[in-house]
């Protein structure tokens, strides 16, 4: 409740804490719903193959932290004309690696960090004060 004798004093309510994504799909549809209402309000161009590129890496980030990484700890998206920048956080302190044999040639399984790395323009790694990491990529939208 505010005091009416403190005059100029302002209340910010706090967001409600969003829920983070328990599997793939789940990021994937934060992903696809920002990315339609941004382009929508700030009449981005957002052509649908770079839509599909954006959704490819969030999954594959999501799997990632789900299946290496000890769960999702985090995780954001935003949509601005340089393209979709999407963050997830896991627990653990491993950064990613593409796992290759001996003649370099992808082994099964380690084929998503490629993906993530040919399709995002920008890809940082960091790791996290408490432990863990956050991984951010960020997909061209043209």
């Amino acid at each position: 409740m505010l005091d009416k004798r403190h005059t100029g004093t302002s209340v910010t309510l706090a967001e409600p804490p969003r829920r983070l994504p328990r599997r793939p799909a789940d990021a994937r549809r934060a992903v696809e719903s920002a990315v339609a209402e941004r382009c929508r309000a700030r009449s981005l161009s957002c052509p649908p193959r770079a839509v599909a590129d954006a959704l490819l890496v969030t999954s594959e980030l999501a799997t990632n932290a789900l299946v290496h990484g000890g769960g999702i700890t985090g995780f954001d998206v935003d949509v601005d004309p340089g393209g979709v920048r999407v963050s997830v956080s896991d627990r653990s302190d491993a950064f990613p690696v593409t796992r290759t044999d001996r003649q370099d040639r992808a082994l099964p399984g380690g084929r998503g960090w490629s993906l993530v790395c040919r399709l995002a323009r920008d890809i940082r790694v960091a790791g996290l004060p408490r432990g863990g990491k956050r991984i951010t990529a960020v997909v061209p939208l043209h």
